[in-house]
């Protein structure tokens, strides 16, 4: 069903740095022609707003979830949401957040350390364990063009087309060569989804799976792939857990 502008947009933030919401307001040129269609109801790093009451027709969410009142605010916007998408690799898989899963007591008890045990927090979720989305956005941050389309698909009654291939696709288009079998580097391009052309690959870096895994992706492979780069099982789960993964 095509929305009927101006529609009503917001954007919340759970556990995340803002990044996703940055990339959005660094589409300068696009800003201008977006604000004819979208009347902003709660967007913390563009408008002072606050819509409480107001219906919402897409909803952007940003961050993981990691405390019981950020679990509240999700359900409370949830049901006054007509469309919501996850926005970044933080909502979608619980992103850099995740990283310290297995460490997470010693991690905590650093940061809060001489706070006690007591605090309020549980491991970082994706949204999609709570509440129903409609939409996803991958990477870290998403691509400028990438949340464009989207928010434009949406208001047309669609939803923009993504890539299915792996990063590595991208990587042969570019004509990288290979981090993986070259440097034996723990790349993990076979199995992350495309879409960001390569950006990390394409400086010598690699790729930390950030826009989520490809359909139909050949673990094993890269699994083997791996061992043969030198890499330990302990150190090969620990790429994997940021999929939510392990061998």
């Amino acid at each position: 069903m095509k929305l009927k502008p101006p529609i009503n947009l917001a954007w919340i933030r759970f556990t995340s740095c803002s990044g996703c919401q940055l990339m959005l307001l660094n589409c300068e040129s696009s800003l201008t022609e977006l604000a004819r269609i979208v009347a902003i109801r709660d967007f913390p790093l563009a408008s002072s707003t606050l819509g409480k009451n107001a219906e919402i027709d897409i909803g952007l969410v940003e961050g993981s979830i990691t405390t019981p009142s950020e679990l509240e605010r999700l359900l409370a916007f949830r049901r006054k949401v007509h469309l919501l998408v996850a926005v970044g690799a933080c909502a979608l898989t619980a992103g850099v957040n995740s990283l310290v899963r297995g460490e997470r007591r010693q991690a905590m008890t650093k940061v809060y350390a001489g706070q006690g045990d007591d605090w309020n927090t549980f491991p970082p979720q994706p949204v999609d364990h709570f509440v129903k989305v409609d939409g996803q956005i991958p990477g870290c941050p998403p691509e400028p063009g990438e949340l464009l389309n989207s928010i434009g698909t949406l208001l047309n009654g669609g939803w923009a087309g993504h890539q299915v291939m792996p990063v590595c696709m991208e990587c042969r288009v570019n004509e990288n060569p290979c981090l993986l079998e070259r440097d034996r580097a723990p790349c993990l391009g076979p199995i992350t989804l495309a879409g960001c052309n390569a950006r990390c690959p394409n400086l010598g870096v690699s790729c930390e799976g950030c826009r989520g895994v490809v359909a139909e992706a050949n673990r094993d492979e890269l699994c083997r792939l791996f061992l043969a780069a030198g890499l330990t099982e302990q150190e090969i789960n620990h790429r994997l857990e940021r999929f939510g993964e392990t061998t």
